[in-house]
């Protein structure tokens, strides 16, 4: 008996995704997010400093 071929990931039809701001199932069109607004917010959030990326601190940064 052959052998079943694997699946190689990403293949095949996408898994419905939430909306990481409401929750709701993302949309082909706006996705990850579900509608413009929540695409909106986000964009907001990141502009307004809400999201932040953590980063260490370089003791060689203060050295001028």
């Amino acid at each position: 008996m052959p052998a079943k071929p694997k699946k190689r990931a990403g293949s095949g039809k996408r898994s419905a995704r939430k909306c990481p701001i409401c929750g709701k199932p993302a949309t082909e069109a706006s996705r990850p997010f579900c509608s413009e607004r929540c695409r909106d917010v986000d964009l907001n959030r990141w502009l307004s400093d809400d999201y932040r990326i953590p980063a260490a601190k370089d003791d060689d940064e203060d050295v001028q």
